[in-house]
């Protein structure tokens, strides 16, 4: 089915690559849109042009420099990331790479130019299941901030919908690997990694989350070759 424009939150991980993709295979024009917001692994953000390019996709990015993120150790290169277990990860307290109201952030940047482009829906690549504890990928928030974008939008205005899609929510890592490779999404190419540098640290949650994903789902991870 050919559908309208969607705009497709891209962060160049494996994640939001796999939402790009799914995507395009539900018959999307698509629009990758990728925010640099001062995050200590930017390297991700030329993963996502790459990831973009490959998926056909038009590619935008945006800056932010609010000094406030930095009180988030995704952002503060200075402090700690967290290191524990895999199997706590996502419990307990908000972890330190929380980053302030990003999602609620990021979405309103991807609405706007939905709404600025005649976008019919915004894609986000969030799990509940498997996130690491952060309050802005519950399922919750999406449907409130969907109910936002219906009354501030133009296109609201007009009647007409703006949906926020969110396909990967009920899955856990492993089943969006398993997708990844049936939508033929160059895993190779994303980066996971919350400290940045060459080669993923393995140590930090995003390492973490990734690799048991791969490991469940009975795959080398191509980024590791």
């Amino acid at each position: 089915m050919r559908r309208g424009r969607a705009i497709i939150l891209l962060s160049g991980g494996l994640d939001s690559a796999t939402a790009l993709y799914w995507a395009a295979h539900r018959g999307y024009r698509t629009t990758a849109l990728s925010v640099g917001y001062g995050q200590r692994h930017a390297r991700e953000l030329s993963c996502a042009r790459r990831l973009a390019r490959a998926a056909g996709a038009d590619w935008v990015r945006v800056r932010l420099a609010p000094p406030w993120l930095r009180s988030s150790s995704l952002v503060d290169a200075a402090r700690p990331l967290p290191d524990m277990p895999a199997a706590r990860i996502g419990f307990g307290a908000i972890p330190s790479t929380y980053v302030p109201g990003r999602n609620a952030v990021l979405l309103a940047l991807a609405v706007s130019l939905a709404d600025a482009r005649g976008a019919e829906a915004v894609v986000i690549g969030t799990n509940h299941r498997d996130c690491s504890g952060y309050p802005d990928c519950r399922p919750a928030f999406l449907r409130a901030f969907a109910k936002a974008v219906s009354l501030g939008t133009k296109r609201g205005a007009l009647g007409r919908r703006l949906d926020i899609l969110a396909p990967l929510q009920k899955l856990e890592k492993a089943g969006i690997v398993r997708l990844g490779l049936r939508l033929g999404v160059p895993l190779g190419w994303t980066w996971s990694c919350y400290r940045g540098g060459e080669r993923p640290c393995g140590r930090c949650d995003s390492c973490k989350l990734r690799a048991r994903g791969f490991r469940e789902a009975g795959a080398a991870d191509p980024a590791l070759r």
